[in-house]
């Protein structure tokens, strides 16, 4: 695969967190796999699988009705690797864990970084700045189960 068709791949990446759910086949290896920390403390760092991927956009649109990602950086393609920076910019609608009544109604802003191989999306690493997230919703402690 060329690295201008892997390039081509940031702009369905974009679209997906946009909400178009319906490309995920397309763009994503059944075999997927995300790391992250989780803002609330409880379930796994990583999630597996396309649906996965699918129930994470709808739950970050569920409480950011209005999100609209932005590639800032890249596309950065080298063989089989697509780099991006995005930004993610949404007003926040209610139902985080711990989040404060008064951020309903706040612009929320985040970022992350991705990495494709093989042609699809196989492999991601949320970097987006959590603390920073849970700050603009005036989260004061986030609930930890062990």
């Amino acid at each position: 695969m060329s690295n201008a068709a892997i390039a081509a791949l940031a702009s369905p990446w974009k679209d997906l967190w946009n909400g178009d759910l319906g490309i995920t086949g397309q763009m994503v290896a059944e075999d997927f796999v995300a790391h992250f920390a989780p803002l609330t403390g409880t379930g796994g760092d990583e999630f597996r699988g396309r649906e996965a991927l699918n129930g994470m956009v709808s739950g970050i649109r569920a409480i950011l009705p209005d999100l609209n990602f932005v590639i800032e950086v890249g596309p950065i393609a080298d063989d089989e690797y697509l780099v991006v920076r995005w930004k993610a910019r949404g007003t926040y609608g209610g139902g985080f864990p711990g989040a404060s009544p008064d951020a309903t109604g706040r612009t929320i802003t985040f970022t992350g970084t991705l990495r494709i191989a093989d042609g699809k999306l196989a492999e991601y690493w949320l970097n987006a700045d959590s603390l920073l997230f849970s700050q603009q919703l005036g989260v004061r402690q986030v609930p930890v189960r062990g």
